[in-house]
């Protein structure tokens, strides 16, 4: 369910953006784009607290610790 949430708020995110190449004096569209991506961090912080990271990272100090299991699918959550 967390995986949708975010699956859902990175499209609406691309989405604005692409929205706003072509209308970028839409200040609504960007106040709802910054929305968007505020409410997304805490959903990712999340996510990745509970079964690891969703994307590589430059800073990452352990470049392989997402091939740890138990992979995502795995873990059964309560919700």
């Amino acid at each position: 369910m967390l995986l949708k949430k975010i699956g859902t708020y990175q499209f609406a995110i691309a989405d604005m953006a692409l929205f706003l190449d072509t209308h970028p004096d839409d200040t609504a569209s960007v106040m709802q784009l910054e929305e968007y991506e505020r409410t997304l961090r805490p959903l990712v912080e999340e996510y990745e607290a509970k079964f690891g990271p969703l994307r590589k990272r430059q800073n990452n100090t352990n470049t392989w610790s997402w091939v740890k299991n138990p992979w995502p699918w795995d873990v059964e959550e309560d919700d």
